[in-house]
């Protein structure tokens, strides 16, 4: 399994090569067969000939969206009834909070970073995959042909993102729109959205006021949408 180079997570463990056509003794082109998200992963051979040891990892299981928290809570059962323990570590659900003002009022929610996928630390052995893989809910492991880990960066920049100090504000306008000031002392005008700020987390709106069109910088958490 989150991130390509510019830390973008998802787009990384969803790439897929393309299959490669290969001649069979014959010299007539085999069908390519079509790689599964849910195969059974091979025991690791070593130069000697001696199978290795597998190591632990992180590694990313598709599901029904929606229903990620079920399928951790089927999978920790599982883990627990059939003695996994040794094998199957943790299970964890990338989330982040957010804010969003919605009739006025601020609450916070908890989003899922990667709607659809889980991911478990676990040493790939046969009979680990069954148990993840069997699974109430779960379609799969991501990766072609066998599961693949994440590579360390990719789990560190996960958990700094569910880490975060502070919770995201969800923004649910963007420029053109007519938006309603919630707070401040233009609290209950009305404006159009001219420039979003996101670093700042501030908005720029164009505010008619005694008949003129004036910007007001106000905080992301000041507007809604009207």
């Amino acid at each position: 399994m989150e991130e390509p180079k510019d830390q973008n997570f998802e787009a990384d463990f969803l790439d897929e090569e393309k299959p490669r056509r290969r001649k069979s003794r014959s010299g007539e082109p085999r069908t390519p067969r079509k790689a599964s998200v849910s195969a059974k992963p091979e025991e690791p051979v070593s130069k000697e000939g001696e199978t290795e040891t597998p190591e632990r990892a992180w590694y990313v299981v598709h599901c029904y969206s929606g229903y990620e928290n079920k399928v951790r809570h089927n999978l920790e059962q599982r883990i627990e009834t059939m003695g996994m323990k040794d094998k199957i570590f943790d299970v964890v659900i990338p989330t982040q909070e957010e804010i969003e003002v919605k009739d006025g009022k601020r609450r916070t929610v908890e989003r899922h970073v990667f709607p659809g996928y889980v991911l478990v630390n676990m040493i790939m052995t046969e009979e680990s995959w069954y148990v993840v893989r069997n699974t109430p809910g779960v379609t799969g492991f991501v990766g072609m042909d066998q599961p693949t880990p994440l590579r360390p960066e990719e789990v560190a920049q996960i958990l700094k993102r569910m880490e975060a100090e502070a919770p995201r504000v969800k923004v649910t306008f963007k420029v053109g729109e007519r938006v309603r000031i919630v707070d401040g002392p233009f609290n209950d005008f009305r404006g159009t959205v001219s420039e979003i700020d996101m670093e700042r987390n501030k908005v720029r709106v164009m505010v008619n006021f005694f008949g003129r069109e004036t910007p007001v910088e106000l905080d992301f958490l000041q507007v809604e949408k009207a």
